[in-house]
């Protein structure tokens, strides 16, 4: 294996040409360049200047182009940070076996403590947070199950991946406790809301001083708006987590249920990536050391 993953494809430069050629052909002839990966769903390639080829490589992503092409044009004119709304949608061909998107090229950078003002950082993604709680409903269906949905359905997930996690580096049962916690706290029964559902710097970027866009809606959806207090145990700067808690503005069942929605992506992920993505692994039991802690 080569990937990040055991059944991911591999895309080759020519099959992208090609299926532009077949599908978007007045964009054939632009300059195309294969990006390093820096995710883990979608291997991206540059198009000319302003555009940028997403294909998804893995099945858990074969669906996010379609629904991302039928919702963020939608929902992107009541928001004021840049989101990726699609401007073509491909279809399976030329021996690729999913749906593919063209997005705009949006410039900026990656926000790191060393970048990026840590309050500023809090603050104007918190902004965010409420203006996706606000957007209009539009009839998408809300999520029940997964991210944003009902805590529960994640139950057999964070449990079989807590029986693999290696009890070396964290207590099972320590993991547990905030598992049975979240579980505990009292279920929204609000109006389902607009959620990005992935806030972590990686599908961030800011420009000049300033959160610019927010990027890959794959896990995007309408249900508990909890799930964006997630990035307190990410990769938000632990020295603004309260900071962001606050400016968000949910109620503590929310807080609770939020460290339930991190730490299932979070248990998986550690020992899901340990060899295929060191980086992503660690990041990840940080993150369940963080909501350990935070217990």
């Amino acid at each position: 294996m080569t990937g990040m993953h055991a059944d991911e494809i591999a895309i080759d430069d020519e099959t992208v040409r090609r299926l532009l050629a077949a599908q978007l052909p007045a964009w054939a002839d632009l300059p195309l360049r294969r990006l390093p990966p820096v995710g883990t769903d979608n291997q991206l390639f540059r198009l000319g200047d302003d555009l940028l080829v997403r294909m998804p490589r893995i099945h858990w992503a074969a669906d996010a182009a379609v629904s991302e092409h039928a919702w963020l044009p939608r929902i992107a004119p009541h928001l004021s940070l840049v989101i990726p709304a699609p401007v073509a949608l491909g279809e399976p061909g030329e021996g690729y076996p999913w749906h593919w998107s063209v997005v705009p090229w949006i410039e900026g950078e990656t926000p790191t403590e060393a970048t990026f003002d840590p309050e500023s950082w809090a603050v104007q993604l918190a902004a965010f947070v409420r203006e996706c709680r606000e957007v209009p409903g539009m009839d998408a269906p809300p999520r029940t199950e997964g991210r944003g949905g009902l805590l529960a359905s994640l139950d057999d997930w964070v449990r079989e991946w807590t029986a693999r996690a290696d009890p070396a580096e964290v207590s099972r049962d320590a993991v547990l406790e905030v598992w049975a916690d979240a579980l505990a706290a009292p279920a929204y029964d609000g109006e389902p809301c607009w959620f990005h559902g992935d806030l972590h710097e990686g599908n961030l970027l800011v420009r000049d001083g300033r959160l610019a866009a927010v990027i890959d809606w794959r896990t995007a959806g309408r249900g508990d708006p909890a799930i964006e207090l997630n990035a307190m145990w990410g990769y938000l700067p632990a020295s603004v987590a309260r900071l962001y808690r606050d400016e968000v503005g949910l109620d503590e069942a929310a807080y609770r249920r939020a460290r339930g929605f991190a730490l299932a992506p979070a248990i998986s992920g550690w020992t899901y990536y340990r060899e295929t993505a060191p980086a992503i692994s660690q990041g990840a039991l940080a993150t369940v050391r963080r909501l350990i802690a935070s217990l």
